[in-house]
């Protein structure tokens, strides 16, 4: 999302949104890494719940210490860096422009990465279910990791359109 997309919106408008937007990303975040991704049925008799936590943890304990680096890595030291450095921006804007300015382009770096998380779950549903070994449902925690994504994009827009007016 471009910061001209902003560009018919008031600055206050933006000013007060940020807040709001950075709270529900956070919480969004939260309650993503959590909630089951997938509900996996394997010969209809077993069932089980994963969520990104629980299956980074099965693979630290599986001993498959690369995935768990890269999926660790990606899916919760990125998103919490970034959501870390938008609130910090936030709450030095008026104090510091230039550091502000080069911590947000930190975190437009950081927003390359962002969608490479969901993207490697949603490879891993479609080759678990075109496996036909087992079923699987998409659990709220997807939508719930997604939309945190998406509002943490939001809030670095908006941030970003804000860091124009500043001038």
């Amino acid at each position: 999302m471009s910061t001209s997309s902003f560009s018919r919106i008031s600055p206050s408008a933006i000013h007060r949104s940020v807040p709001w937007v950075l709270a529900a990303a956070f919480l969004l975040f939260g309650a993503g890494v959590f909630v089951p991704f997938f509900r996996v049925t394997k010969f209809w008799v077993f069932d089980d719940a994963i969520s990104v936590v629980g299956g980074i943890l099965t693979l630290f304990h599986e001993r498959e210490y690369f995935l768990f680096a890269v999926l660790s890595l990606f899916t919760l030291v990125f998103p919490c860096v970034k959501l870390g450095l938008l609130a910090i921006i936030w709450a030095e804007r008026e104090h510091n422009l230039t550091r502000v300015r080069r911590l947000h382009r930190w975190v437009a770096s950081l927003g390359k990465w962002s969608m490479l998380d969901v993207f490697v779950v949603a490879i891993l549903i479609v080759a678990m279910k075109s496996a036909a070994v087992a079923q699987m449902e998409v659990g709220a925690g997807l939508y719930l990791f997604t939309f945190s994504v998406i509002a943490t994009q939001l809030a670095s827009s908006l941030v970003a359109q804000l860091l124009e007016h500043a001038d």
